[in-house]
């Protein structure tokens, strides 16, 4: 019986979902992100496992607090230095 017959994913997992960096899944998971709550997750030591459902669930949460917003696209050049 492996990890994924109970639909965990680890956090490498999920970092490849959400398509960003391990670090910034490790800080969401600690409730470390500005305005994002945590994703719940289950600790097996040092190691994080999510549940698969509970990672949906998250999305859908955060999806609706949106509220239909949409995301505005940053400017083009915004974030260069002069």
């Amino acid at each position: 019986m492996g990890v994924n017959d109970f639909g965990l994913l680890t956090i490498k997992d999920v970092a490849l979902m959400l398509r960003c960096s391990e670090a910034h899944i490790c800080k969401a998971v600690a409730g470390r992100v500005r305005g994002c709550p945590p994703i719940p997750s289950i600790s097996l030591g040092r190691r994080k496992l999510i549940r698969r459902q509970s990672l949906i669930a998250w999305l859908e949460a955060n999806e609706k607090t949106l509220g239909g917003a949409t995301m505005a696209r940053p400017e083009r050049g915004a974030g260069k230095r002069a």
